[in-house]
């Protein structure tokens, strides 16, 4: 009887331990951990250990403490954070500071064990001097180039006011953006500041790698509090609202710091690769350019007049075409590359390095390609003539292949591109010709035939397009010739211009900024990809041929009118170029003539860019499970904390 008694105590155990989770439906623990305490006190005063110990009400997790935690002032050796059981311990390993207030900023990372319940937002703090300081400040970091928030970047303040500090000292106080860009700054000590971001990339708490990205201002701010109220919802369940809450809060100021990050324009100079993917040319790329292009001296070969050269704009990459074809058979072309790179003390220097080029493919292995398919021709006239089918008997030269970039159906501001797969040695615009239908009869049409800037092997045909009507652009055989006697075969095509009953115009009554400041403004799709870009003029945008559609917009201050978004500098204390956004979207139907008022500086950056168009979307915030609400809706009762209502006997009292 008593071995029964045993077994069935034991039986009753397991059922018992197998019931966690209750899978029988009921109550889950909805309820997110609690701070029993915390050795030393929080908040406590004239604290000499390193050392700290925080106590819950039941076993935790911590999540990616690495990146959420923030520990501030910053610890230039890393402190260590570990969640075990029910607390967390944090130890750090940089020496205390004295009379200062040390926060450990948890973020989100606290939630239960088991369920997942978020602590919310936790800051702990102590002081090694005889007050706690407890100000803060927020604001947000942009990216300044599109305005997007910026992830993890590191937000730090100092009380010393020269542009010097930001290089030679760690910031004071810090704290990390979210995924809103947003940051908050805890525990700072009565006084006057400047903010400042860093991609911190070598964890010393200050701007000292050219490559980091940073954001700065020369706005002073002295943090303040008031007392305010927020409303607050309450919420039933996921769906269903409870009502709304006053609660008085400490509203901390400066509230709204926006800081715009950028990369600076990296200037030092070095040869970062060569290559010769293609036997016909190798190429020479640099960290930056220079108007001095290098100087080629052939160790294996005539290196005088052997190349047509190549560069992009700003010559940082430039690409040598072999003019000779037994250099393009050459396997290996040694020579000594002299250029201009910045050495270890910032100085541009002469510098020369000896480079082997070789091409990925061998000449032997093209010679073989090349007779695969000559005797892949050979067999195929051998089979025509067979059939008495027409053949030919001559091997067919290589044709030179021009890409043609024309598109049938155009709009009129279109422009036609041409881009030649090796550099020419002769262009024939006479063999150019653009024709317009005019009552059903073939007309010349006048058309401008130009190389475009900076693109050696590209050109483009500028002509008067006029809207519904037809167009044949034609090109005669042999018009051009590429350095290796290539010529290329005639090209005919049609060409149809939209109807002006197509399209919309768009007109942007800008304001907010100085009509003197030239300014550019993008109209932008529904993926904030830019579809066209004017030079406003005298405080207006207007955008014709506008396809219609869904748009957005945006605009950038083009300080030095080149054209181009430019990044910022420190030493030169040069902001990069401002950039703003149309707040809403922008609907643009056929016929339709739009227009719309825009203040560029009537809303704070940070609420400007549409988040239709924002591409670092803000993560989920962690919420309380609240399945118990869910379970009692099950149950047919009303949930409340501690208190459960049958929802027929709350009907009867009605």
């Amino acid at each position: 009887m008593k071995k029964l008694l045993y077994i069935f105590c034991i039986a009753c155990v397991i059922v018992s331990c197998a019931r966690m989770g209750s899978p029988d439906g009921g109550w889950f623990d909805d309820d997110p951990p609690v701070v029993l305490g915390s050795d030393p006190v929080e908040k406590a005063t004239n604290i000499k250990t390193k050392k700290v110990t925080i106590f819950f009400d039941e076993f935790i997790k911590l999540e990616d403490a690495s990146s959420k935690v923030t520990v501030s002032p910053p610890q230039l050796e890393m402190p260590e954070i570990n969640a075990k059981g029910k607390k967390i311990v944090v130890e750090l390993m940089d020496t205390l500071k004295e009379n200062t207030t040390y926060t450990i900023d948890f973020s989100d990372a606290i939630t239960d064990n088991n369920e997942g319940n978020p602590l919310g937002s936790y800051t702990f703090s102590f002081s090694t001097g005889d007050q706690i300081d407890t100000l803060e400040v927020s604001g947000y970091v942009l990216d300044a180039s599109n305005l997007e928030p910026v992830k993890g970047i590191l937000v730090g303040l100092y009380d010393d006011l020269a542009d010097s500090a930001f290089k030679t000292k760690p910031m004071i106080r810090v704290s990390r953006t979210d995924s809103r860009g947003q940051f908050v700054v805890k525990g700072i000590a009565p006084g006057t500041y400047r903010a400042f971001a860093l991609k911190d990339v070598d964890g010393d708490f200050r701007f000292s790698q050219k490559a980091e990205m940073i954001a700065f201002n020369h706005e002073l701010f002295v943090p303040s509090s008031k007392p305010d109220t927020r409303t607050d919802t309450i919420w039933r369940d996921s769906l269903h609202i409870d009502g709304f809450k006053q609660t008085p809060y400490t509203h901390f100021l400066p509230d709204d710091i926006t800081l715009m990050a950028f990369t600076q324009l990296q200037t030092d100079r070095f040869l970062l690769k060569s290559e010769r993917k293609d036997a016909e040319k190798f190429s020479l790329f640099f960290s930056y350019g220079h108007p001095e292009l290098p100087v080629i001296k052939g160790l294996n070969f005539k290196s005088d007049s052997a190349f047509v050269i190549e560069t992009t704009e700003k010559q940082d990459t430039i690409h040598y075409w072999l003019r000779d074809t037994m250099l393009v058979n050459q396997d290996t072309l040694r020579m000594e590359v002299s250029f201009m790179m910045t050495d270890s003390l910032g100085n541009l220097v002469s510098h020369t390095d000896t480079i082997e080029s070789l091409p990925k493919v061998p000449y032997e292995k093209r010679l073989k390609e090349k007779q695969k398919e000559f005797e892949k021709w050979q067999k195929d006239q051998e089979k025509k003539k067979k059939r008495d089918e027409k053949y030919d008997s001559i091997y067919p030269e290589t044709i030179l292949k021009p890409d043609y970039k024309i598109a049938q159906s155009m709009d009129p501001d279109s422009k036609v591109t041409i881009e030649m797969p090796v550099p020419l040695t002769r262009c024939d615009t006479a063999g150019v010709h653009l024709y317009s239908m005019i009552d059903s009869v073939w007309y010349e049409a006048p058309f401008t035939f130009r190389p475009v800037e900076y693109q050696l092997r590209k050109y483009e045909i500028l002509a008067d397009w006029h809207p519904n009507t037809e167009y044949s652009f034609e090109v005669d055989s042999a018009a051009f010739e590429d350095i290796y006697g290539h010529v290329s075969n005639p090209f005919k095509q049609g060409i149809k211009i939209k109807s002006l009953d197509e399209y919309s115009t768009l007109t942007l009554n800008l304001s907010g900024i100085a009509d003197s400041l030239p300014l550019r403004v993008q109209l932008l799709n529904n993926s904030g990809g830019k579809v066209k870009e004017i030079v406003a003029a005298k405080g207006v945008a207007h955008f014709d041929y506008v396809t219609p559609a869904k748009y957005y917009v945006s605009a950038f201050v083009d300080a030095n009118d080149n054209g181009i978004w430019d990044t910022g500098k420190y030493d030169d204390d040069l902001q990069p170029e401002a950039v703003y956004f149309y707040p809403r979207e922008i609907e643009c139907k056929a016929k339709w003539d739009v227009t719309q008022s825009w203040n560029l500086t009537e809303l704070p950056r940070f609420r400007q860019k549409p988040s239709a168009i924002v591409k670092q979307k803000p993560e989920a915030q962690k919420k309380q499970q609240n399945r118990n609400a869910k379970r009692a809706s099950d149950l047919g009762i009303e949930y409340k904390k501690d208190k459960t209502v049958k929802l027929d006997d709350k009907k009867e009292e009605k």
